[in-house]
């Protein structure tokens, strides 16, 4: 049996009737900026998350850096935020100037921890940007208090989050920003790049709106140094061509999971924590193991697949080595990148095939 770690084109095939006719109506129309499609996608992924504004952009990593430069950061600024993600995380701070500092994570969430949060302030630091890490929120109570306490912005990075709730309030409640991504592979994903800022502060969604049009309200004239960063109107078509089937997929991650926990959970691997007070949305289910190659390679002979969400910290790496980082410095963060490995989790999944994936990892251990 081959286990795959996403299946984009089973997902297309079973709703491609609606993506084609959401698809042939913009071609229809022909407006292809800021249509009608973005529009309404900008409504229904703020009500859906809990926030007042959407405004969609082109990409989750511009979404990033255009929430940053709506709160204020600037060239010179301090941005606390976590080693174990993608690098668009940090990219978009040195990007705008700014310098990436890096807190160590919780080893149970891979979140970041807020005592480390706490403990790199300085009177530089302007904002933090945790990341809602595999699906499930950062301790966004602790992280809060720590930012409203030294006067700090928070933008979340909820790329992997879309719909994941904490406290029983979907994400797009907290902070002064969250971002999300529509890149392919995500929980909602389009068919190319695309994201999307999201807040309940009226000034930084009219400030992101100008951003992501060089700066311009739509005219010629320029209020900011800007962006070319519209979310395309295709793209927001097979979003909401996707978008009413999302809360069924999500429900899918979920009993996948509860199933992985199930088959697993005698044997001596860490298994994902899910926090009382969050609802995981599984972008992936991240399991940890000292054995974490060897156990990739059994698993690759035998058909499944697996992936290593990071399999190195960013302050290791060349491009932020200018920082002066080093190893240990961020030691729950370096050990998480030799031990974590995600299973195929993705809506679309059979019983079948996790069963055997599961399988597949027990027969590692039984040798």
């Amino acid at each position: 049996m081959q286990v795959p770690m996403a299946d984009i084109r089973g997902q297309h095939q079973a709703i491609k009737s609606e993506i084609d006719l959401a698809l042939q109506g913009v071609m229809d129309k022909c407006q292809f900026i800021l249509g009608e499609n973005v529009k309404a996608l900008e409504t229904e992924i703020a009500q859906l998350s809990g926030a007042s504004f959407g405004i969609g952009v082109n990409s989750g990593t511009d979404a990033i850096m255009l929430a940053l430069r709506a709160i204020g950061v600037e060239p010179g600024d301090e941005v606390i935020t976590t080693s174990f993600t993608f690098v668009a995380t940090a990219e978009v701070v040195a990007l705008l100037g700014a310098i990436p500092v890096f807190a160590d994570l919780d080893p149970q969430t891979f979140t970041l921890d807020p005592a480390s949060i706490e403990s790199k302030i300085t009177p530089k630091t302007k904002a933090i940007l945790p990341v809602h890490l595999y699906g499930q929120a950062a301790d966004v109570m602790a992280i809060s208090d720590i930012a409203k306490r030294h006067g700090l912005g928070v933008v979340w990075d909820g790329a992997q989050a879309i719909a994941a709730e904490t406290h029983g309030k979907p994400i797009g409640e907290f902070g002064d920003a969250v971002t999300i991504s529509f890149f392919p592979t995500k929980n909602l994903g389009g068919a190319g790049d695309g994201g999307m800022v999201l807040t309940n502060d009226p000034e930084i969604a009219e400030k992101v709106k100008f951003l992501r049009f060089h700066g311009s309200a739509g005219s010629y004239s320029y209020k900011y140094v800007g962006y070319c960063s519209r979310l395309d109107e295709i793209q927001a078509a097979i979003l909401r061509a996707k978008l009413p089937h999302l809360s069924a997929w999500n429900d899918q991650r979920r009993k996948n999971a509860a199933r992985y926990k199930s088959m697993l959970a005698d044997l001596p691997i860490t298994l994902p924590l899910e926090q009382p007070f969050n609802k995981h949305v599984y972008h992936q289910f991240t399991i940890r193991s000292s054995e974490r190659d060897a156990l990739k390679q059994h698993l690759a002979d035998l058909g499944v697949s697996s992936g290593i969400y990071y399999p190195a910290p960013l302050h290791l790496e060349e491009a932020y080595l200018n920082l002066g980082y080093k190893p240990g410095d961020l030691p729950e963060t370096e050990r998480a990148c030799k031990e974590v490995l995600s299973l195929p989790i993705f809506q679309g999944l059979t019983e079948e095939q996790v069963t055997y994936a599961a399988e597949s990892i027990r027969s590692y251990f039984s040798r």
